[in-house]
């Protein structure tokens, strides 16, 4: 007799495990572009470009890897997805132009397409009243990100930057050994072969799907492009050491990942929707804090001008970063759960089409960041961008759900019976 639970709870753990190290690799120039940044003198456009390359890639591959994944197994697919990682990752440690490093990134961008992959094949391995605390689970391979800000800095500082993709390389590698002997497969879990591509891609023109492509570039995208960002922005605003700067980044990534099986339990229990609008307030509410630049005004009193300070120190700018970070988790988690509510027996293909979104918010981003920089020097800007990006997520969710539903949930059924 199979061990469907003791397979499902593997199957689980080691593709969390994988996630976590593709999403450690995909976030490699967050640490490793600020020292390629000051050999090569690039501005912080380009710096923005570079560490989104990689980005770029994992979004694009994230629709065919969902579908490749309904048609032939989260197993071979992951797989197969990590083995055509190690070569370019190695590679990363022998580049010396910074098209080179466009060009191996996009290569090495292709293991964070994992998300599609792993998001179905683990949640048809739970019940539908587990599948968001599931996928949750696995989500938290986000913190791998944070991962890369522990890791990273320590190779820089005592072997310099080259041996961090080397070290990926081989971790990568042990990975995809790993992952392939303690996973599993269940030929009842495929989509049946009768499914056509274009059957699957026209999803597409489902508005639901176009709402949650929204919420995802935010709470994914956003996450992927601050965390991209943050090191290099604690080192410019308040001029700390790289070990020192990616700690305290870290405040926003580690939530940011691991506490994204927490808001797969809330969905599960309260719903979506719930959710999802609390994490929307929360985000607005500190980026509308975080967005306020260093400033320095000038009072004319009656005793002569006084000059003031008004800004957020690095501990304010932490703790907001941290909040910021919980509700991310929460909200990457909500929007998945939205996907499995609705689409049942699509998963894998709308959970390839919203993290697309995801993922290309995630590529945009960072170039917006550095634009916004070089034209108005100051580094708060991109905080200020993101604050726009989430009024329009608030007020689409207002008009398409809030007036419907009750937020609170108490009397949006009574006042249905009455009626």
């Amino acid at each position: 007799m199979v061990d469907r639970k003791g397979q499902a709870l593997s199957v689980l753990i080691v593709s969390t495990l994988a996630f976590t190290v593709c999403f450690m690799v995909w976030m490699m120039f967050g640490v490793i572009g600020i020292p390629i940044r000051k050999a090569l003198n690039l501005n912080a456009t380009e710096f923005g470009l570079l560490t989104a390359t990689p980005v770029l890639t994992g979004s694009l591959i994230r629709v065919p890897l969902g579908i490749w994944t309904d048609r032939f197994g989260g197993r071979i697919v992951m797989t197969v997805l990590m083995a055509l990682t190690v070569p370019a990752i190695w590679l990363m440690a022998y580049a010396t132009q910074y098209w080179h490093f466009l060009v191996i990134g996009l290569f090495v961008g292709l293991a964070g397409g994992s998300f599609s992959v792993g998001t179905p094949y683990v949640a048809r391995w739970f019940p539908k009243n587990r599948q968001g605390f599931a996928m949750g689970v696995y989500g938290a391979g986000n913190s791998g990100a944070a991962v890369n800000k522990f890791i990273a800095p320590a190779l820089v500082v005592a072997f310099g930057w080259t041996m961090v993709p080397q070290a990926y390389a081989a971790i990568m590698l042990a990975t995809v050994i790993l992952f392939w002997f303690f996973s599993h497969s269940d030929p009842a879990h495929l989509v049946p072969p009768s499914t056509k591509f274009s059957d699957q891609l026209r999803m597409l023109k489902d508005p639901k799907v176009l709402k949650y492509c929204q919420y995802y570039s935010i709470v994914f995208g956003g996450y992927v492009a601050l965390s991209l960002w943050m090191v290099q922005y604690y080192i410019g605003e308040y001029g700390l050491d790289i070990r020192a700067a990616a700690l305290l980044a870290a405040c926003f990534s580690l939530p940011g990942g691991v506490l994204r099986a927490v808001g797969g339990w809330l969905s599960d229990k309260y719903g979506a929707h719930s959710v999802t609008w609390w994490v929307m307030w929360v985000c607005w509410i500190c980026l509308f804090l975080l967005s306020y630049p260093q400033t320095d005004f000038t009072v004319l009193t009656v005793d002569g001008p006084k000059t003031f300070h008004l800004g957020l120190n690095v501990y304010a700018f932490t703790g907001l970063m941290f909040v910021l970070g919980i509700a991310m988790a929460f909200g990457k988690a909500s929007v998945f759960k939205y996907i499995s509510d609705d689409f049942p027996t699509n998963i894998g293909t709308v959970s390839g089409i919203v993290g697309l979104a995801g993922g290309l918010g995630g590529f945009v981003l960072p170039i917006l960041f550095g634009a916004l920089m070089d034209f108005t020097g100051i580094r708060s800007s991109a905080f200020m961008l993101m604050y726009g990006v989430v009024w329009v997520s608030l007020i689409w969710m207002y008009w398409t759900e809030v007036r419907r539903t009750e937020v609170m949930g108490k009397n949006a059924t009574s006042f249905s019976l009455q009626g």
